[in-house]
Formats: structure tokens, C-alpha cells, sequence
């Protein structure tokens, strides 16, 4: 039985308390943002979870109704638990000019069941009937919704404002309904759209829009970085994997403190790392490490625990097969008290549940065992544990991995899982980093940064920040600029999404972290090249070239400034790592330690940092062993590879006036050589199977 935890990414926020104050009409920074663009037709809203993406529909959905001319808005949601957020409203009481209303009998979600695909159906006669009313507000599923517009058409939705919230259960793949079905709205365009999300891509990596559908919205971007950095108690959050032998109760116990607000997501059954000894057993296994069990309480469900230090806690089983025990448990957790009595509840521990939309504010650790399928999933989740809270100064989220075993027959799997949660951290990393805009070398200050003691200086690559709105300005030398409108709008709102491609590429993050003869511009050119032609087909190459490296600039500044708050880090005392560099501060000393350039941030690994982390937390044995095994897979270049190291090899003869050579000390001009020698193999072959075929 062995163990370690690392913290993978942490943040350390400015407790500002920015984005929990509210202007005149009530409204936070986020909610007003978005009320600015309320006269939009088509209107996209990414931010976090608890930044308040509710109450801003309801600010732009009032707006529509009163002063826009949209008859009706219907509000639509994953599941029925997420309906509660609509609920009403005194938003005068705060300053605005109406309340946010809505008839029980119009809160489609309040009706038992309705999750289940039969009940959502039986309500589209509910939903043909609020058509054909003079009220204005219906909330139901996104199950509902699909089935109306099947049964009700397309037109029947015509001068509405359909508001979409958890956007990302929304996909551009044909065989997703809802996708399909919002496509047929914005080609139709009589109606109005608001789409709302927390994390604005899908964990199956399929787009959620169309490019054509996708530009038609006006997005208003709420980063993490602003929400956490704006908080008024939350100082740091950790998200860390850790790596466990044997089965996880053994490891869990080493990672649960009844004395921290705790959510425990286990295993699904099926699982590699499900104990097979059944899901209620291992909630009690659980329960065991916590205490003592003293019985449950009769009103809530709770079990009470008599912990080792004393104290009786409380433990919320939403694991229970039992509907009578697990919806008393579930209504406990809902209630007023749930949100204004930070001892209401101690530990949760669920399986499906309390992901998306669960809302318990007191969280402080979010621990999950197993990989998650979905980065997505995943994000839901750390959102469980990001909310500001009276005396909450610290929240992590934890990933209890099996770490690959030498006999374990599953350890390409295990291998993979490994992957994945390493993914899942740099893409958070990347998630909470703050804004990123690049420009080429003296191409100007921008208003509202500040540029460091000298201001901004002609000749230097200089760096700027604007603390207000969490964001960076870089000037990088040789950076290619898109040109068309839709490569400027991939490159200001998208790159993200990228990077998510990225990091999801199995052999660019296998490559990148386990083989120790992986050439960086291998995968910051010719691999992140080929996911963005991939992913945008028909762009210039020009930008595709630009898009490529706004990508790879911001993931490797991310990560490398990442690396400094790591490195910088000491133990305060408790055993506890103390980040004594901010991510600003770490940004600022790796920009300032050279003149940057493209080429420069092409030669750094992306994953470099990550394997730092990996290093430490992962079994050196094991680490090698992984090592061996993905250098055993190398395989030679494809066509496709070859063609795009030749592309490659010709601007580097374009730049420096020869050819790169096979022999030379430099591996990337000898990679760059062999691709072109690759790809004249295959040319010749191409032509030769020609000939023989006029022969």
C-alpha cells in the first residue's frame, strides 16, 4: 500500500471581493457584463459556477420581454434540480425595475419524475399549452424541450427567447437532439437565444456549436480567474491527483479529515477501481475511516458519526438505493439550512449526484475516486468545492488514482487513466489562468494596463496587466495574427478549446510526458499544426498558423509560470505547501527573463511541468516502467506527418538559407530532415504505383 499527493495546480486569489458586489440594479460584475449585451439576438455566456449565471438571465430575459417585443421565455435545464435556480425572485429589492416571476404550474421541473423520459414526455401538452397563454415564463428539461419541438415544430417557437442553461450537454454531432434541434432554431431566426455554460466544451471533445452557428453569437466571457480572484474568504485552491496501490479505502482514509466540509464521489461499479464488494459497503468502509457510527438522524436521514477527536459529525448517504431514504437525504441537503448553517452537514458521499448545479457552499474538499470520462465532469465537480463561504480559506479538489501496476492486467488502461487525470489538471490550470492577449513586438500599449515600473518600452517584448479585468497583454516577436474575422474570434475567444484538443491528444500528452527522446517542436508545431487543421479545415494557413501558436504561447507560459509558483513554494509549518509566488508573479519572471519569441515557445515541452508533478507523486519504478512502454510504441511517420515536417523543414530553409541536415547536433533540424526524407519516400512510392498503373 503506497500513497503520495501532489498538489497538480493551485491558485491563490486576491480576495478582492469584486464578484460578490453588487451595482445599483443588483446586479454582480459577471450579471452586468452580460445585461450589456441583453439587446443581442443571439447571446453566449461563459462563467464559472456561482458567478451568478441565473439571476443574469433573468435580468436579460425581463429585459426581452418588457422592452424587446419577445413574447414568452422558456428556460431550459439538464435536470429538474437545476429548475430551483429560477425560482422567484425579488430582484426590485435590490434595485432592479421588476421582479423574476414563475407560476408553479409553468415550473415544469417541480413535477416528480420528470427527469424520466415518459414524464418529460406527457409534459410537451403542458408546453403546447403555455404557447398558447399570455404568461411568460416556463421552466422545464432539456428532455421536455426536445420532445416539443418534435411534436410542436420548429415555428411554434417563433418571437421566444429560448434560454439554454449547462450549455455543454449540447453538441454539433447530428445525433445530438438538442443540437440539431437549436441549429434548426438559428437557421429559422425568429427567435431569440440565450446559452449559458460553466464549461464551454464537452468531455467527448465534439464542438458544441457549428462554426457558422457559433458566429452568430455575441460572447461575454466570465473567467475563473475573475470569479475566484474576486472572493472575499476563499485565499487558495488546490486541485491535486493522487496515486494509490491496493484498494482505495485502504488510501482514502489518508486523504479524509472529518473535520473539513467534504463531498466523496466513489466509484462507479463497473469500474477498475470499484473494490467489486459493493457500492453500500463501501459507503460504510467510508463511514468506518470517519468514526464511529451512532446511528441516523429522523428528520434529515443524516448518519452521525463520533469522530476520534470527539466530535459528532454528519453524513449524507446519497449512495442509497432506498427512494424514501435518499430523496429525505436529498431534501435535507436543499434546504435553507443546507446554505445558512455551515454544521448542517459534514461529509457527503455520492456516486451520480451532487456533480452539475449541487450546491453546497461550506464544501472545502471535493475527492474523487477514480478517473472521470468527461473533463467536463470533472470541472463540475472542482465547481462544488469554489464557493465563497464565511471562514472557507482554503478548497481542493483531490483525484484518487490506481496508480499502473507491473502485473496488472489492465495497464494499458491504468496507463490511460493516468493520462487523462494529468490532462484533466493542465486543462484546469489553463481554466483558471487569467486572460491572454497577444500582439507582435512594439505593436503598442493597450489601454488599461499597466506595464511594469518603466511603462511600456519601444523594442522590448513588453508584458502588461489589467488587474480589473484579470487579463495579460504579451507581445511576442514573429507572432503571425489571423486575418480572417473567424480566425480573430478563435483566437480572442477559443483558444481553450484548442488547447483541450490538445492536451486530450493521447499521443501528443503520451509523447510529451513519457518519452524521454520527444523533440518539443514535435508536438508545439507538427502536432498542435495538425489539430488545428484539423479542427479548422477551411481557414488560411495563415490562420491556421496563428491559431496554432496563440495555442501553444498560452499553454506554455501557463504552464511555465505554473512551474515558478511550484518551485517557489515552501512548507509554512503544518506540512502544507505555501505558494509564496502569485500566477501574476510567476507569469512576470518567466516573460522577463528573455526577449520572448515564437520560436522560443515552440521549443518548450508543454508538458514538462507535468511531469515535474509526476515525478513526485508517481512510483519512480512504475514511472519508468510507463516510460519503456510508450517508447516500445513509437511507430514510424505517416504520410500525413511526413508531409507536415517537410512544410515545416521548407520555412526552416526559407529562414535560414539551406536545407536542415540529418547529421546536425540540433534534433529538431535532424527531425526536420528525416520527416523530408520521409515524405520523399512516400512520394516516390505514390509515383511509381502510378506508373505501373499507365505502364
Amino acid at each position: 500500500m503506497t500513497s503520495s499527493t501532489i498538489p497538480a495546480v493551485r491558485l491563490v486569489t486576491g480576495q478582492t471581493g469584486a464578484s460578490s458586489s453588487a451595482n445599483e440594479l443588483g446586479m454582480r460584475p459577471m450579471q452586468a457584463r452580460a445585461y450589456a449585451h441583453r439587446g443581442e439576438q443571439y447571446l453566449l455566456i461563459k462563467s464559472p459556477p456561482a458567478s451568478g449565471k441565473s439571476r443574469a438571465l433573468m435580468f436579460i430575459a425581463l429585459d426581452k420581454l418588457h422592452n424587446q417585443g419577445v413574447k414568452q421565455a422558456i428556460i431550459v435545464v439538464p435536470e429538474r434540480s437545476i429548475g430551483g435556480s429560477f425560482a422567484d425572485e425579488p430582484l426590485s429589492a435590490h434595485g432592479f425595475w421588476a421582479d423574476w416571476t414563475v407560476k408553479p404550474h409553468w415550473n415544469l421541473c417541480n413535477t416528480p419524475g420528470a427527469d424520466d423520459v415518459k414524464v418529460a414526455k406527457s409534459k410537451v401538452k403542458a408546453v403546447g399549452e403555455f404557447l398558447a397563454s399570455d404568461d411568460t415564463v416556463l421552466v422545464c428539461t432539456h428532455a421536455t424541450f426536445r420532445f416539443a419541438i418534435d411534436e410542436l415544430g420548429i415555428a411554434a417557437f417563433d418571437g421566444r427567447l429560448i434560454a439554454v442553461d449547462e450549455f455543454h450537454h449540447v453538441s454539433a454531432n447530428p445525433e445530438n437532439r438538442l443540437g440539431a434541434q437549436l441549429g434548426q432554431l438559428i437557421a429559422r431566426d425568429k427567435a431569440h437565444l440565450v446559452a449559458m455554460t460553466g464549461s464551454y466544451f464537452r468531455g467527448d471533445a465534439v464542438a458544441v456549436l457549428s462554426a457558422e452557428d457559433e458566429a452568430k453569437f455575441t460572447t461575454v466571457t466570465y473567467t475563473y480567474y475573475e470569479q475566484l480572484n474576486g472572493y472575499r474568504y476563499l485565499k487558495t485552491l488546490d486541485i491535486a491527483y493522487s496515486f494509490y496501490t491496493g484498494p482505495y479505502i485502504d488510501k482514502i482514509g489518508e486523504l479524509l479529515d472529518p473535520a473539513v466540509k467534504t463531498i466523496v464521489h466513489i466509484p462507479s461499479v463497473n469500474s477498475r477501481e470499484s473494490t467489486k464488494r459493493g457500492k453500500h459497503t463501501e459507503v460504510e468502509e467510508i463511514m468506518d475511516h470517519l468514526g464511529t457510527w451512532k446511528g441516523t438522524d429522523a428528520q434529515t436521514g443524516f448518519h452521525l458519526i463520533a469522530t476520534a477527536a470527539g466530535a459528532t459529525i454528519k453524513v449524507a448517504d446519497l449512495v442509497d438505493d432506498d427512494p424514501a431514504k435518499r430523496d429525505r437525504v436529498a431534501a435535507a441537503l436543499k434546504s435553507p439550512e443546507a446554505r445558512s448553517d455551515r454544521d448542517h452537514v459534514d461529509v457527503i458521499i455520492a456516486l451520480g449526484m451532487a456533480k452539475e448545479g449541487f450546491d453546497w457552499i461550506w464544501c472545502e474538499h471535493a475527492l474523487t475516486v477514480g478517473y472521470r470520462s468527461s473533463l467536463t465532469e470533472i470541472i463540475q465537480i472542482i465547481g462544488r468545492a469554489t464557493r465563497d463561504a464565511p471562514g472557507k480559506t482554503v478548497a481542493r479538489f483531490t483525484n484518487l488514482i490506481a496508480e499502473p501496476a507491473a502485473a496488472d492486467d489492465v495497464v494499458a488502461e491504468a496507463v490511460n487513466d493516468t493520462l487523462k487525470a494529468i490532462a484533466a489538471s493542465l486543462l484546469m490550470e489553463q481554466v483558471l489562468a487569467p486572460r491572454f492577449e497577444f500582439t507582435p513586438k512594439d505593436a503598442g500599449p493597450k489601454d488599461g494596463f499597466v506595464y511594469g515600473p518603466d511603462g511600456y518600452v519601444e523594442g522590448r517584448t513588453n508584458v502588461g496587466w489589467n488587474e480589473e479585468r484579470g487579463q495579460f497583454h504579451f507581445e511576442l516577436k514573429d507572432l503571425v495574427l489571423p486575418s480572417s474575422t473567424e480566425g480573430k474570434r478563435i483566437c480572442a475567444e477559443d483558444i481553450n478549446e484548442v488547447i483541450t484538443s490538445f492536451i486530450q491528444d493521447k499521443q501528443a500528452i503520451e509523447r510529451g510526458l513519457f518519452d524521454t527522446e520527444v523533440v518539443p517542436e514535435e508536438l508545439t508545431q507538427v502536432r498542435m499544426g495538425k489539430i488545428v487543421r484539423d479542427r479548422y479545415p477551411d481557414l488560411s494557413e495563415t490562420d491556421q498558423e496563428a491559431i496554432r501558436q496563440h495555442a501553444i504561447a498560452a499553454l506554455n507560459i501557463t504552464q511555465q509560470a505554473a512551474k515558478i509558483v511550484t518551485e517557489t513554494a515552501s512548507d509554512d509549518g503544518t506540512g502544507e505547501l505555501k505558494a509564496n509566488t502569485s500566477f501574476v508573479d510567476g507569469v512576470r519572471k518567466f516573460m522577463n527573463v528573455r526577449e520572448l519569441d515564437i520560436d522560443l515557445i515552440d521549443r518548450i515541452n508543454p508538458f514538462d511541468a507535468a511531469y515535474a508533478i509526476l515525478a513526485k507523486a508517481m512510483n519512480e519504478g512504475t514511472l519508468r516502467q510507463v516510460q519503456a512502454a510508450i517508447s516500445a510504441r513509437k511507430t514510424t511517420l505517416s504520410e500525413e506527418e511526413a508531409r507536415a515536417f517537410a512544410i515545416r523543414a521548407v520555412q526552416w530553409k526559407r529562414e535560414r538559407g539551406r536545407a536542415p541536415e540529418a547529421t546536425s547536433q540540433d534534433p529538431w533540424e535532424r527531425q526536420l530532415a528525416e520527416g523530408v526524407a520521409a515524405f520523399a519516400r512516400f512520394r516516390a512510392k505514390a509515383q511509381a504505383a502510378e506508373a505501373a498503373a499507365h505502364g
